[in-house]
């Protein structure tokens, strides 16, 4: 009984979000005539709506609206920009905790190359455990298993990897002078685009099973001001040409061609790509790293992906997942 509930919840509310998609207004009693519920239990819906980051008001007579239109994910329209990603792979989801997690969950039934993608995250998560904002419909949340033959040692430098992919697919979409920031962020202008999570699961010297978890701010808003550092969005960059679909077509070309290329090769065949669009590129930088810090000029990466940083004691590569890098 539970179960049928939520899905009639789901349901209603994403036909709440359809009719207010388009930026008109629309009528509370007209939506509650459509799904067959009272106007007291489409109010609820929407102020669930706002809790996941939809900017909607009201107003006495007219009824309920968007403050701007948004385009929402469409598996069709999805596929019809692909052209390498085979679309029956593909999950699309409204809200969901974390399409990495939903993948995670899964594991055992997946095949290289499922994603899952989603409209709204209630958990979204990035790196060193920080919350992603996941608002719906203001960026592109998405998820995509893949299996390394060669375990652990077999993955260094696949988030250097993935972010070359994602400014590859940004690129081919019209966005330029796109940047990446050791060892998983995206940049543009000099703030944060993007971010990449991979979670990974395996054994040592066995098959390991990565998560490779995208989040790309399109239209940020509701909840940007939970963000602790600067950040732009697509819209930003380009507020005539923004299309989710489409960009999440080219991200998932992109991010596929990348894992197949990087279980043959590893890291070798994107290592000039991510030294050319390094944000720090000869430019002070410090890192945290823990309690301590270091500073002196980013040189770049090394062939296993190591940050390389010069300083009085001459060239040193740092690694590992506890690092942060900080403009001096």
């Amino acid at each position: 009984m539970k179960q049928g509930t939520s899905k009639t919840s789901d349901t209603n509310r994403n036909h709440i979000v359809r009719a207010l998609a388009c930026g008109q207004f629309c009528s509370g009693e007209v939506l509650g005539e459509q799904l067959g519920i009272s106007r007291a239990a489409v109010s609820k819906y929407i102020k669930v709506l706002g809790e996941l980051g939809l900017n909607i008001f009201s107003v006495t007579g007219k009824g309920y609206r968007l403050a701007e239109p948004i385009q929402l994910l469409d598996s069709e329209l999805i596929a019809g920009h692909c052209a390498q990603f085979d679309c029956k792979q593909l999950t699309l989801l409204n809200v969901i905790d974390s399409t990495n997690q939903y993948l995670k969950d899964r594991i055992s039934t997946l095949h290289n190359g499922d994603v899952c993608l989603a409209e709204a995250q209630t958990a979204g998560r990035g790196r060193r455990g920080r919350t992603w904002v996941s608002p719906y419909g203001a960026s592109l949340y998405l998820s995509q298993y893949w299996q390394f033959a060669g375990g652990y040692q077999s993955i260094g430098g696949l988030s250097l990897a993935v972010g070359v992919a994602i400014t590859r697919a940004l690129e081919k979409a019209g966005y330029q002078d796109i940047e990446l920031k050791w060892p998983n962020d995206i940049y543009a202008r000099g703030k944060k685009l993007a971010g990449v999570l991979i979670e990974v699961e395996g054994q040592m010297g066995s098959a390991c099973d990565c998560i490779i978890g995208v989040g790309l701010n399109m239209a940020l808003d509701i909840g940007s001001e939970q963000i602790d550092q600067p950040w732009i969005d697509l819209t930003t960059l380009d507020p005539e040409h923004v299309d989710r679909n489409r960009v999440s077509a080219l991200l998932l070309d992109e991010l596929t061609h990348c894992a197949q290329v990087f279980s043959q090769s590893g890291l070798e065949p994107f290592i000039e790509s991510w030294r050319e669009k390094n944000v720090f590129k000869d430019k002070p930088i410090r890192l945290i790293i823990g309690n301590k810090t270091v500073q002196g000029i980013c040189k770049g990466i090394d062939n296993n992906g190591a940050l390389l940083l010069a300083h009085e004691n001459g060239v040193q590569a740092y690694s590992g997942g506890e690092i942060s890098v900080r403009a001096n």
